[in-house]
């Protein structure tokens, strides 16, 4: 059985995390994906983030409608920081060797994963969905020599390039301006009922 795992802080979730998401179960025939929200990332210590409860509302709005989404809260119930190769350790003992996982990611993301902790221990946990993301080449020769068996590993995925950001969108709501279409309609009325992002 094959399944996605999508990590994230998703402040807040938005159509381009759910394009990706939808576009690695269409072509890998995932039985499931699965969002994790960050609880806390390392690499976005310095940020200040929306409240961990919030993060999980909006994404839990986001999927409701679809019957192949599912999250996890892995990385919310544990203390500490939530590094990635923790996360889908955790997530092999929970579902057990007969699962095979996909990591879905950025290509922006995938360039930077020297940086990550351990990432050969993680090249062996898990496969990688990537999405390509406007500005980002992926030089699959140059990944394999400075991780090798790194790009073996890696499934391109043909989802749309959507050039939307969180920090956009908190950006724009901060300045009075429309966020539809970029979110859905559920995590709209959300972010505006609970005022995130406004100051």
């Amino acid at each position: 059985m094959r399944v996605g795992v999508f990590g994230g802080t998703f402040d807040p979730i938005h159509i381009g995390h759910l394009v990706s998401a939808e576009e690695a179960w269409v072509e890998l025939k995932l039985e499931r994906v699965v969002f994790v929200p960050a609880g806390l990332p390392p690499h976005k210590l310095d940020h200040v983030m929306s409240p961990v409860e919030h993060r999980l509302a909006m994404v839990e709005l986001a999927i409701a409608s679809n019957p192949h989404f599912a999250v996890s809260r892995v990385d919310i119930d544990r203390f500490g920081p939530c590094y990635t190769v923790d996360t889908i350790e955790l997530l092999r003992d929970e579902w057990g060797p007969g699962v095979e996982i996909y990591f879905i990611m950025g290509s922006d993301s995938l360039l930077d994963i020297l940086t990550w902790h351990n990432p050969r221990r993680l090249i062996r946990l898990c496969r990688f969905a990537v999405v390509s993301r406007p500005g980002y080449q992926v030089d699959f020769d140059e990944l394999d020599t400075l991780l090798p068996g790194l790009a073996s590993r890696i499934q391109m995925l043909n989802a749309p390039e959507l050039a939307i950001s969180s920090t956009d969108i908190q950006r724009r709501v901060r300045e009075g301006l429309s966020i539809k279409y970029q979110v859905p309609e559920a995590v709209e009325d959300y972010i505006y009922q609970h005022k995130l992002y406004q100051n």
